[in-house]
């Protein structure tokens, strides 16, 4: 059975305490709960009894025998020293789009707006290392959504997932940051304005304990989450490897939508996007292609509609060449060296393009051979 709001406090304690015995899953806690019946009833349960169960070994009914409400009622007042809520999947304000994914979290810790929860939400994700592209059309992709209402999800990432939720509060808009870390914890630490910008606008949620600090198993654990609040999934950059492409991984295993924004195909950053368009991904090239999956949102979604994605149209007469390296830079200047490494083209090539792209109003150059979108 699922903990609740009605539950006496002794019971919540209980649960908490069982939560975060390590290894518990959801299977795990399953089991305990039916055997049991309530989470006072499974740790107070006879040593022999939780070892007859299936899938629990002696050193993990040892492990239950050990705990005690007295540590769910420590876990409460660590999350209180931070201002953190504590959801359980039966409280109200549990996501219910969390109950049915796929090794659902146990109990999740939540600091701002616990309102955002209740409203429909894209999740947005790319790559650490991206390029000018990449960050333009997050940026647009994040306003475009926070305008219609909304809410941005993302992983509180260095990188396009710092842009995501930027963006959306800029717009006005609502953004949750998923962290694969406890509160109280800011990783990386260069987003720390960005930490306490969320958690005062937006809201900031995770399953791991308030002051836990990331470990290598945390941030696949946390991607889960991110696709798994949101019905579609806009994956905007994404190397070979990339955590975007395991928020993608997750949220189709969830069933839910995947988008990619198609770049490149020179770029190393967009291989995974390409790859997951040419595997089936919906390509999103204009606002109105993410704006489709919310039809609920009505009419004044359609105010997101004409959000450009480029902070020029592109001419007709370009070359397709040119039109990729066009899609290279953004509203910061780019070194020539730094174009030409992203173009992955000889120099003279790099250089040629751009000036044509220049006497088109596409690009401006500025002293010293840096460019930027016109």
């Amino acid at each position: 059975m699922a903990a609740s709001e009605e539950q006496t406090e002794q019971e919540r304690m209980a649960y908490l305490a069982l939560s975060q015995v390590p290894g518990i899953g959801p299977g795990r806690l399953g089991t305990l709960l039916e055997a049991c019946h309530t989470p006072f009833g499974a740790i107070s349960a006879p040593f022999e009894l939780l070892c007859s169960l299936p899938g629990l070994s002696p050193a993990f009914a040892t492990a239950i025998r050990a705990t005690s409400p007295d540590a769910g009622r420590r876990l409460l007042e660590a999350a209180g020293k931070v201002g953190a809520e504590v959801l359980l999947p039966g409280d109200r304000s549990f996501p219910e789009l969390l109950r049915t994914v796929p090794d659902p979290p146990a109990v999740l810790f939540a600091l701002g707006n616990l309102r955002l929860l209740a409203h429909p939400a894209v999740a947005i994700v790319g790559s650490r290392a991206h390029t000018a592209y990449g960050a333009e059309v997050t940026r647009n992709i994040a306003a475009a959504a926070a305008r219609s209402g909304l809410v941005v999800v993302s992983g509180m990432a260095r990188g396009l997932d710092a842009v995501a939720h930027g963006a959306a509060l800029d717009a006005g808009g609502g953004t949750i940051g998923v962290l694969g870390n406890g509160l109280g914890v800011i990783y990386p630490a260069a987003n720390r304005a960005l930490y306490e910008r969320v958690g005062e606008a937006g809201l900031l949620l995770t399953e791991f304990p308030p002051g836990e600090r990331p470990r290598v198993g945390s941030f696949p654990r946390r991607n889960r989450l991110i696709s798994g609040l949101a019905r579609v999934t806009v994956v905007v950059e994404a190397g070979a490897g990339s955590g975007a492409l395991i928020t993608a991984g997750t949220a189709l295993d969830q069933g839910r939508d995947v988008m990619a924004v198609p770049g490149p195909i020179t770029s190393v950053v967009s291989i995974g996007t390409n790859r997951l368009i040419r595997d089936g991904a919906t390509p999103f090239l204009e606002p109105a292609d993410l704006l489709q999956q919310f039809p609920e949102m009505g009419p004044e979604a359609g105010r997101a509609r004409d959000v450009p994605l480029a902070a020029t149209p592109l001419p007709d007469f370009l070359t397709a060449q040119e039109r990729a390296l066009a899609g290279l830079l953004g509203e910061e200047p780019i070194h020539l060296d730094d174009v030409v490494g992203r173009a992955a083209r000889p120099v003279g090539e790099v250089l040629a393009a751009l000036c044509h792209l220049e006497l088109a109003g596409v690009v401006e150059q500025h002293p010293g051979r840096w460019f930027r979108r016109s």
